[in-house]
């Protein structure tokens, strides 16, 4: 059976990936007890090491040298904490650097010191690495204090033994109804995953896409609920298919939602008026900051009437106002907040705060609710494997899941990952064929 080393754990959703090819997880690693007592309940004959992994690396070494008897690792899968990613390029970072002016790291980011220093001590056949798009960009200070590009610093320590790369994915040309787009980093010292990789210059090429999937393919049949009291639930269809009650205004706002909008915009309902032409919420950008549209009208501009969009009384005025957005640093205030999803695309990112109406782009395309546990479950493909949700015979909270699917790679992904790499000699061989 071929064994895996697993850093930055979390409750083991990717895993289940690799589980799902045969791949056993000797040893994994997680800071956080809560996630690794549901991990250690789904996956009992990994030994699971909690803590920092600064202090812990020379104990996960250790221990899967002492559970493998000097059998090969075949992988070590890590996942790194992305909340520290830079959102500036790495060459205007060094170019800084080499001004004078050395950035501010946060340390979650040298995790990956630690992170490599287990690679080489174990040297696995592969190492996978799997994070956000913006770690190319991230730069750290090593062991000397020099501040390099991650993905160089990962190059460096791998050294020529190794051949590989990092690319950006969507999990959307994959299959998953989500569109999730990750940083998979690959490497490997199989000789036919290097001559792959030498043919190819990837890992993960076009012929390993799949079709599209979208939210009304993956969710369209599903039973519907309210967020209302007695119309939010349905276990009988599923156990996980709930979603929570909503404030009575707020929901007031969303059921005036039209699809692909956000309710910043919704129009005047009055029957005796309905004037659909009230100026709409739009950012604008001066100087690179975005800046809040103060003007965007709450009242109808024709009959008076307030609008269904999100607003509150000001404690300090006393009069109401438009509710500030989440800022996103790309597209401004208001773009993701009580914005429903389109049917027929797949869904934007699954994130920790996919429970919350307000953020994230995640209120139900005709519902008037957010996503159902179980849907999330289905759009990040877990509901496709064997998980036990339950920690001493209860389920997690909806906090919880919230959590741990959010900082999850789909599973699926994973699973077509690893067996990309469990064929790699197969497609060489073929290919050679192809070619003589």
């Amino acid at each position: 059976m071929k064994e895996a080393v697993s850093l930055f754990s979390s409750a083991g959703i990717g895993e289940l990936g690799l589980k799902s090819n045969g791949i056993k997880i000797v040893v994994s690693s997680e800071l956080l007890a809560d996630r690794h007592r549901l991990y250690h309940n789904n996956y009992p004959g990994t030994e699971c090491i909690t803590g920092d992994i600064w202090e812990s690396k020379d104990s996960i070494i250790q221990k899967y040298k002492e559970l493998t008897s000097e059998q090969e690792l075949f992988l070590l899968y890590a996942t790194p904490p992305c909340q520290g990613m830079s959102t500036n390029g790495a060459g205007t970072l060094l170019k800084g650097v080499r001004e004078g002016n050395k950035p501010i790291i946060d340390a979650r980011n040298r995790l990956i010191i630690p992170t490599m220093d287990i690679v080489t001590a174990l040297r696995p056949r592969w190492f996978l690495m799997e994070n956000v798009p913006l770690m190319r960009n991230t730069v750290i200070n090593d062991e000397n204090d020099n501040y390099v590009n991650i993905i160089d610093y990962v190059c460096d320590r791998l050294g020529e033994e190794y051949k590989g790369a990092a690319q950006v994915i969507s999990c959307s040309d994959f299959g998953i109804p989500q569109v999730r787009k990750r940083l998979i980093t690959i490497f490997t010292r199989d000789e036919y995953g290097k001559r792959y990789f030498d043919m190819f210059g990837s890992f993960i090429t076009d012929s390993d896409q799949k079709p599209t999937k979208t939210l009304r393919d993956a969710i369209g049949s599903f039973p519907a609920l309210d967020a209302v009291e007695g119309k939010n639930i349905d276990t009988v269809f599923n156990k996980y298919h709930f979603v929570p009650i909503m404030n009575p205004e707020k929901h007031w706002w969303i059921e005036n939602t039209p699809e692909g909008n956000t309710a910043y915009n919704n129009q005047c309902i009055n029957p005796k008026c309905g004037y659909q032409l009230n100026g709409v919420h739009k950012d604008r950008q001066t100087d690179g900051i975005w800046h809040s549209n103060t003007e965007t009208p709450i009242y109808c501009e024709k009959c008076g009437e307030l609008l269904p969009r999100p607003s509150m009384i000001d404690k300090k005025t006393g009069k109401r106002r438009l509710i500030k957005g989440i800022y996103l640093a790309d597209r401004g205030h208001f773009f993701s907040a009580y914005r429903r999803m389109k049917w027929d695309e797949p869904a934007p990112t699954i994130t920790q705060n996919f429970i919350y109406e307000a953020s994230d782009n995640k209120v139900h395309p005709s519902q008037n609710r957010v996503l159902s546990i179980y849907e999330a479950l289905v759009i990040q493909t877990v509901a496709e494997y064997d998980y036990d949700f339950c920690v001493d015979g209860e389920i997690i909270t909806p906090a919880m899941f919230a959590q741990i699917l959010g900082e999850s790679v789909p599973p699926k992904l994973m699973d077509i990952i690893v067996k990309k790499m469990l064929s790699i000699k197969e497609k060489v061989d073929n290919f050679m064929k192809c070619i003589d």
